[in-house]
């Protein structure tokens, strides 16, 4: 089985001989202890068709002359047939097999050659020596004088050593590559193949101490016990050290002196602080000077107020080395040295035993502040630190119920949320009505396969007997209500919806800017009026790329129905991208991914939406969000009903259908039947399709608190009209007509619904002149297709050919099967035959190229329009040509996509 993450290296070495040009030759493997020498040693001789000899170095055998020497010629027998008498007495009296007067070492080196090189014409050897640094002298020098001598030989010598430890190496003057530690993805995959069962957060604690040492991250685990697995609040500050990593480190720290190991202490708990603060604040004397015999072990590098540990290991070793009070004494100076007031408390809340609630009001504090920057895990950290150092049974509840909804809304720690949650109520003094406990209790249950809505009525339960007086301001109550809309939103009932916005209207003095477009646009978008659309918009404007996560996912959340993710691709993006490096909370990490993939979707980069969806599944197992995984296959239902998969949209439709059932999840339903009705619609059965838009919202009214019914009206009006329901047809769009200010999307789709039960061929005209359609090239490209279709009927036939086309073309470039054929068929009635268009067909005209370009930097089409003297419209017209020549079908893609132009128009 090969070797996770190491494959590059093994390849690299491979290539080092089999490109040199000759046969043969010599290569030292060097790396840090445990980085996973032998492992590669072991692959290269697997994969060797030849003979392989192998020897390694022993510590204990250092002083024994040609003990190496022995281990590796011994599988050769002691025949020696090829060397002469005088080269076969020496090398049998270096190996042991005779007795006689010491050898000459150059006679030796030249015995092993000659004997190596007649093996070598037998079959290709691979020569392997491991741990080159516990070689004794004598084999050093004959394996160094035949290591030298291999080039144009079948014989290949391998040596690997820790890096900076050649041993009597030193001088061999060897090609040298270094094994670097595994890279993050490689060490956490490893970690998952062998351990499985840890908790999110314990499994990042192992990868920051490991640092990708293959051995710390197979060994680390062994020392844990099971609540340590799961929940990393119960790890100390240092991971404990299993004996063979004890062995590498351990020893060489406790054989410090008193002041070395106090310095090493101070440095390993410190992190990042000038060390000469630390040493100013030391009153125990200790000096730069102190670290010299740390340096000489090749524990730490010192710069003159910077010291440095070689590998996380040593750091662990030194805290582990070290007693509770030395940790105490050596956080209480750390307090003192420290300018952040975060980290001054987080010191001085280890540096002391006795309950303290200056201390422990300070850690609250500094939670909310990590919290609000993102930092999920540090926040349930700090908060179950002030727990325990809570005077009151009362304080040390509410700390612990706000840690555990921390970590089961946001930081994806069920288990430690659980336990949290738990120690919360057995101080017996938690209040009965406490929002932060029914809130973590909702999420715990509905993300353990429980009903929703039962989560509705604890945590509705809780907000209607809490004694917050509905202050507006109040941060406890602010997130309950909006796990509350939620909640209820999942619920899917007329009831639990009217219930929640009846709350948002007692809040005092007024709902938040965050909450109120939540309340008004994405849980009930029918009744979003003017000034919400204008308060979502002033949110989405005051968003920067360092913004709160919270908050960036919750104006994203708003912004879902009211069609404006677009605009917040950017921070989104940057949000994902910090949480894939490890930095983020895993529920806002989620909400990102749903929110990319939607917007992916509608700007017609359905590959992307796919592998955003794929992403957010495997984020949601890990981390136990496994409620949230139906909004990743409600997406891919729909990509796939854009594609014509209709199998696979009514597999993903139906099984998601099923587990919302179960789940008393009614709301999810209503996603996955307006994906299944586009489905069959792109599959013409149009009767089904019916049913299933009418499921989304009735025939006539857009329900209320079903959002998704926005976004199935055209489906329902166009599926009623094929099947003969007219008035249905006609009622429905109408009702359309009530919800298209809410963005100029839903005015496409409702003036469409609109044109489509009308015979005025001009509605249509209406519909495709608003602005920036081009941001929805599927939406709009089925537009231009139904537009098309009404005026061949009419015998209009130029304008018929023309929507076709930029229909069909937009439809190809999207993948968009089902519509790509019917443009196609349409167009075969007009009497042209439409093949699908290559980008490297087709010239841009002079002023497409310059709309190109000014779209491109980021302009809207109006903005466009102005600086060239064109409608909106006419620039949304040109895009729509432009795209399928540039083979992209949106304007997030136009940047690359002239460059690749640029580049081929040129050649």
């Amino acid at each position: 089985m090969p070797l996770i993450g190491r494959e590059q290296d093994i390849s690299a070495i491979r290539a080092y001989f089999d490109t040199a040009g000759v046969r043969g030759g010599a290569l030292l493997v060097s790396g840090d202890a445990g980085v996973g020498k032998t492992a590669v040693l072991d692959q290269l001789a697997a994969r060797e068709t030849g003979m392989v000899l192998r020897a390694a170095g022993a510590q204990f055998e250092s002083e024994i002359n040609y003990s190496t020497l022995n281990q590796l010629l011994f599988p050769l027998g002691d025949e020696m047939p090829p060397l002469g008498e005088a080269h076969r007495a020496a090398l049998r009296c270096a190996l042991g097999f005779d007795v006689g007067p010491v050898p000459d070492r150059l006679v030796v080196s030249n015995a092993a050659l000659i004997w190596l090189r007649a093996v070598a014409k037998q079959q290709p050897l691979l020569i392997i020596v491991d741990d080159l640094h516990w070689v004794d002298r004598a084999s050093a020098e004959v394996l160094s004088f035949v290591a030298r001598r291999l080039v144009g030989s079948p014989i290949v010598f391998l040596g690997a050593c820790r890096t900076g430890e050649r041993g009597f190496f030193g001088q061999s003057g060897l090609n040298e590559t270094t094994l670097s530690p595994l890279a993050v993805p490689a060490a956490r995959e490893l970690v998952n193949a062998h351990f499985p069962d840890l908790a999110p957060a314990v499994r990042r604690r192992l990868l920051e101490t490991a640092a990708g040492n293959p051995l710390a991250l197979l060994e680390l685990p062994s020392a844990l016990d099971g609540e340590q697995r799961s929940d990393f609040t119960t790890l100390s500050e240092a991971l404990p050290l299993p004996e063979r990593l004890q062995g590498m480190f351990g020893d060489r720290v406790r054989n410090l002196p008193e002041k070395a190991r106090q310095m090493l202490l101070l440095g390993a708990l410190a992190g990042n602080v000038d060390f000469a603060r630390l040493r100013s604040a030391n009153d125990n004397g200790c000096v730069l000077d102190d670290l010299a015999p740390a340096e000489q072990a090749r524990l730490v590098h010192t710069a003159p107020n910077r010291l440095t540990f070689r590998h996380p290991l040593i750091k662990a070793a030194v805290v582990e080395a070290s007693s509770e009070s030395e940790r105490r004494w050596a956080h209480g100076v750390i307090a003192t040295a420290v300018d952040s007031p975060e980290r001054r408390v987080r010191h001085l809340a280890e540096s002391t035993l006795d309950p303290d609630e200056t201390i422990a009001a300070q850690l609250e504090q500094a939670a909310h502040a990590l919290s609000k920057r993102g930092d999920a895990l540090g926040a349930i950290g700090a908060l179950t630190r002030a727990a325990e150092l809570s005077p009151t049974l009362q304080a040390r509840g509410r700390r612990l119920a706000e840690a555990a909804y921390i970590g089961a809304e946001n930081g994806g720690e069920m288990a430690t949320a659980t336990r949290l949650l738990g120690d919360a109520r057995e101080t017996g003094v938690l209040e009965t009505q406490s929002l932060f406990a029914a809130a973590a209790a909702a999420h715990l249950l509905i993300n353990n396969d429980g009903d929703v809505t039962t989560a509705y009525r604890l945590l509705a339960g809780a907000v209607e007997a809490g004694d917050h007086g509905f202050d507006a301001e109040d941060p406890v109550l602010t997130e309950a209500m909006h796990s509350l809309m939620l909640i209820s939103w999942w619920v899917g009932t007329d009831d639990a919806g009217r219930h929640h916005r009846g709350l948002v209207d007692r809040l005092v003095p007024a709902p938040s800017p965050v909450t109120r477009v939540n309340a008004a646009i994405f849980a009930d978008p029918v009744t979003a009026a003017d000034d919400d659309i204008a308060a979502l918009d002033a949110l989405i404007d005051s968003v920067d790329n360092d913004e709160d996560p919270t908050r960036l996912v919750r104006i994203g959340t708003a912004a879902l129905f009211g069609d404006r993710l677009h605009r917040l691709r950017a921070p989104e993006r940057l949000l994902v991208q910090n949480a894939r490096e490890g930095n983020g909370p895993a529920r806002r990490y989620i909400g990102a991914l749903i929110h990319l993939a939607i917007d992916e979707f509608h700007s017609g980069r359905w590959d992307e939406a796919w592998q955003l969806c794929e992403e957010g599944i495997a984020v949601c197992a890990e981390h136990g969000f496994k409620f949230f995984r139906w909004y990743f296959d409600w997406v891919r239902a729909l990509v796939a009903a854009g594609r014509g998969q209709v199998e696979a949209a009514r597999q993903l439709t139906d099984t998601t259908v099923r587990w919302a059932q179960a789940n008393r999840a009614l709301g999810v339903t209503y996603f996955v039947q307006q994906a299944r009705a586009l489905a069959e619609i792109g599959a013409g059965d149009f009767q089904s399709a019916y049913q299933y838009a009418t499921r989304v919202s009735p025939a006539g009214q857009i329900a209320r608190y079903r959002p998704t019914a926005l976004w199935s009206g055209l489906d329902l009006v166009e599926a009623a009209l094929h099947i003969g329901r007219r008035q249905e047809a006609e009622q429905h769009a109408a009702a359309m007509a009530s919800v298209q200010h809410v963005s100029p999307r839903m005015r496409l789709l409702a003036t469409a619904a609109g044109a489509l039960v009308s015979s005025d061929t001009k509605e249509f005209e209406d519909a495709l002149s608003g602005p920036d359609l081009d941001v929805w090239p599927f939406d709009t490209a089925r537009v231009r297709l139904l537009y098309g279709e009404r005026l061949r009927r009419t015998r209009d036939t130029s304008g018929a050919r023309e929507q076709l086309t930029l229909a069909h073309d937009v439809m190809t470039a999207l993948g968009a099967v089902p519509w790509r054929d019917r443009a196609a068929a349409e167009l075969r009635a007009t009497g042209i035959t439409r093949q699908a268009s290559s980008a490297a067909d087709s010239l841009l005209t002079p002023q497409e190229r310059e709309i190109a370009d000014l779209a491109g930097s980021g302009m809207t089409n109006k903005q466009i329009g102005e600086k060239l003297f064109l409608s909106h419209r006419t620039v949304g017209d040109h895009l729509y040509k432009i795209f399928p020549k540039l083979g992209i079908t949106s304007r997030a893609a136009l940047r690359d996509a002239l460059t690749s132009y640029d580049e081929r128009t040129v050649m």
